[in-house]
């Protein structure tokens, strides 16, 4: 029972990872408000140069398209950890891990084919503070 609490409060944790990014990349679609969405692009787009600046319209409808699936993201994480994993820990759990590890895929192909494969090493700190101990099964295999 002591795995089944854990996961339950790391699936928690997921979404709240998952989550913070939302709404940082939605405020970049503000000119006000951009500047920790472009620091933070900056950061995973190493070297630290000033690039992207969030100038283009394309950048911003990208940030709030990406804003708003992250938010969608994290409240489905939250929901499932509330609603559903009493009922089946190991779907819920094995529904995260595979989720998580498909973004990590594809968002760091993309990242090393378009020339920003610095961010492919951060996905490897997002990828294990999403999953966590949820890598182990929820209930000891028979």
């Amino acid at each position: 029972m002591e795995r089944h609490t854990t996961h339950k409060f790391w699936l928690k944790v997921s979404a709240i990872v998952i989550g913070f990014f939302g709404p940082v990349l939605t405020l970049g679609t503000i000119p006000a408000t951009n500047e920790l969405a472009r620091f933070g692009l900056d950061i995973l787009t190493w070297p630290i140069d000033g690039f992207p600046n969030y100038q283009s319209q394309e950048i911003r409808f990208l940030s709030a398209l990406t804003g708003g699936f992250l938010v969608g993201w994290a409240v489905t994480i939250w929901m499932l950890s509330t609603l559903v994993y009493d009922h089946a820990p190991e779907t819920v759990r094995k529904s995260v891990v595979y989720g998580a590890c498909a973004w990590f895929v594809f968002d760091s192909f993309g990242s090393i084919t378009s020339g920003h494969w610095p961010n492919a090493l951060w996905n490897i700190l997002v990828l294990l503070a999403v999953v966590g101990p949820m890598w182990r099964p929820a209930r000891p295999s028979v």
